[in-house]
Parts: C-alpha cells; structure tokens; sequence
C-alpha cells in the first residue's frame, strides 16, 4: 500500500472544505491540519512509510484538539449584556406616553423607534416604566 504526499493534502484540504460546511466545532479543522502536516512531512521525507504517517495523524490531531479545547475561551461574557437585545436595554427606562393605552394595549416612542407596549390602560401623558421585554413588546407600568 502506497500513499503519497499529495493524498494526504487532499485529505486534509477536503476536511478543511468540509468544516466550512458542516457546524462540527472545529474538529474537522485541526484533523485537517494535521493531514497537511503529514503530507508536507510525507513530502519533506519520502521513505516516511504508511504506518508511521497514520500514527504521525492521529497523534497530530488528538494533539490539536486538545490543545484547542484547552486554550479556546470557555464562555463569552460580553461587556454590553443587552447588545443586540435593544428591548433589554429599555428596562427601568421612565417614558411619557404620547399616545393613551387602550385595553392594556399602547404604542411607546423610544428614540427613532416605535414599541408595542402592554400594561395598564392611561392616558396619553402619563409617564411609564419599562419593566420586561417580551419579544419585541415592552412591558409597562404606570409612575403617576
């Protein structure tokens, strides 16, 4: 059995493409590379053999997961929680209602955008607080 160098590039070229594609978390990258690595070796040295080039694979590639799952940031804490969540970003706001709330049902202005809001009914001027967000409707409840 023969494998050339060229073999194991396009082995690893191949699970590079196929990370793009496919959600894996990165397992096919770092088994890719070390495909790469390989073949560069298998290049480098010719008289490599087979058996020492899938045993160079495999230790590259559990090596490279590893290490990746080791230095890879554990959990994303964003320094702005209600980033991209522009209603959580409006609770505890006060708002003066220009429009009145009629059958727990109001349209709220907030700088250049117009909410849904739910709560008590009042009249137009009462001023409000936004309590929770549920999707895209604001929660309300009345200060005066």
């Amino acid at each position: 059995m023969t494998i050339e160098f060229w073999h194991w590039l396009a082995l690893g070229f191949g699970l590079l493409v196929l990370e793009m594609f496919l959600p894996t978390g990165f397992i096919f990258l770092w088994v890719g590379a070390a495909a790469v690595v390989v073949g560069a070796l298998a290049w480098i040295v010719p008289g490599l053999g087979w058996e020492a080039e899938f045993i160079l694979w495999g230790a590259l590639s559990v090596a490279a997961v590893l290490v990746w799952r080791k230095l890879k940031p554990m959990s994303f804490e964003s320094e702005q929680p209600s980033l991209n969540r522009r209603g959580h970003s409006y609770v505890g706001r006060t708002f003066t209602l220009n429009e009145p709330m009629v059958n727990g049902v109001g349209k709220l202005r907030v700088d250049d955008s117009q909410w849904r809001i739910i709560g008590l009914d009042a009249p137009a001027g009462t001023r409000v607080r936004v309590v929770e967000t549920d999707g895209a409707t604001l929660k309300v409840e009345k200060l005066d």
